[in-house]
């Protein structure tokens, strides 16, 4: 744990002072040895890089940790086996940023730390979709989580849709958006400094920084729930590009026998995997709507029908992986959105069509799925408003 205290305004760094408070940031706490191999300094530039940002209350000396038991330097014999080390630090709550998702028909938030921590999270539904309407409702969101701490750094804003660099909405096709100044109408509302990106991004990013992707240079997040999205993180970087955000991967062919998309594609990854499809699949053959995660119920309970729609599903997510597999070549497929857990209750259909994608010679992706939900993608939008902040870009 940090030691107590309020910790300065930070303050974008360059060189390798903003690669040390990055890694503390991202890893910490860290003892000053094993700071010192991350970034391959010697033990006198680290010294020399890491007071001004200690005096300056960037980093904070953290409870002492027992160096040898912990990082292993140190080996029988050695002088130094077992000594305290004095692991660096940030303090989390020195900062708090808010995160929010908007879809067709709510604003989702949390309001979270300096290191993506969640604190409180709060909902609202739109009763309109035009930008002045949901911009209000963000409004009041941000609003009422920044009443719960003692001061919001930044806001985030995540988006089911194309974001241009400058919080330009280019189309959201859930809110019938083009062309929108989204962080412009929220700055006027919020009086805070506000960023904006897709939403699949911002998971990825969140995944990257703070979740399952720590620790992989590379990797890739494929999302399930109203759409279908992929983020992609090579050599220790978010691939972005003009047409990221765009939802490319959602009607990539799965099943050539599958249903039939909003578009008309039949068997797509939006026809196949998205939660209203596969509610609207079981309502067809039922007679009665059920909703997403009942359906789930209903195919882990035994329900002939429900597993049958449900493995359907979890095949063509296998197929999905394999083909992303294929092409990004990730150490990790994080599974996510708020449909995710199709991956858990259809895991056995999942591996079936991964493994038939797949080059016999070649090793699986580990999986892992997140925990699903809303104010998942609510946090990778704060994430977004902290690399921000912290990067000063």
């Amino acid at each position: 744990m940090a030691t107590s205290g309020t910790a300065q305004p930070w303050v974008p760094l360059a060189g390798q002072s903003h690669r040390l408070a990055l890694e503390v940031l991202r890893h910490g706490p860290l003892s000053r040895a094993e700071l010192a191999r991350r970034t391959d300094l010697s033990a006198g530039s680290l010294t020399r890089l890491t007071k001004p940002l200690v005096e300056a209350g960037l980093l904070v000396e953290a409870g002492p940790l027992v160096e040898a038991g912990l990082l292993g330097e140190a080996g029988p014999g050695d002088p130094r086996r077992g000594r305290p080390a004095q692991p660096l630090d940030i303090v989390p709550d020195a900062h708090h940023f808010v995160g929010v998702k908007v879809t067709g028909d709510a604003v989702h938030g949390v309001v979270t730390t300096l290191r993506a921590e969640v604190v409180a999270s709060a909902a609202r539904p739109l009763a309109g979709r035009t930008p002045a309407e949901v911009a209000d409702v963000v409004a009041e969101i941000v609003d009422d989580l920044a009443a719960r701490v003692a001061a919001v750094t930044a806001v985030g804003v995540s988006i089911g849709g194309h974001v241009l660099p400058d919080g330009t909405v280019q189309r959201a096709p859930f809110l019938g958006w083009t062309d929108v100044p989204l962080t412009a109408l929220l700055q006027d509302r919020t009086a805070r400094p506000v960023v904006a990106a897709n939403d699949v991004l911002a998971l990825t990013e969140a995944t990257h920084w703070f979740g399952e992707g720590r620790g992989h240079d590379q990797f890739a997040v494929v999302t399930v729930g109203a759409g279908v999205g992929l983020g992609v993180v090579a050599h220790d970087r978010l691939l972005t590009g003009p047409n990221a955000g765009l939802g490319l991967l959602g009607h990539h062919l799965l099943d050539p026998l599958g249903p039939l998309c909003p578009q008309g594609h039949r068997g797509c990854a939006t026809a196949m995997l998205t939660t209203g499809s596969i509610e609207r699949q079981v309502a067809a053959a039922r007679g009665d709507s059920v909703p997403y995660d009942d359906v789930l119920d209903l195919a882990e309970a035994g329900d002939e029908l429900a597993r049958h729609v449900v493995d359907d599903a979890g095949r063509a997510l296998g197929r999905l992986v394999a083909v992303v597999s294929n092409i990004a070549l990730p150490e990790v497929v994080v599974l996510g959105g708020e449909g995710a857990r199709l991956a858990d209750v259809a895991r056995a259909a999942l591996d079936t069509g991964l493994t038939g994608g797949l080059d016999p010679l070649a090793v699986p992706p580990e999986l892992a799925v997140q925990v699903s939900g809303f104010d998942a993608w609510a946090r990778g939008a704060a994430v977004i408003a902290i690399q921000t902040y912290v990067l000063g870009a």
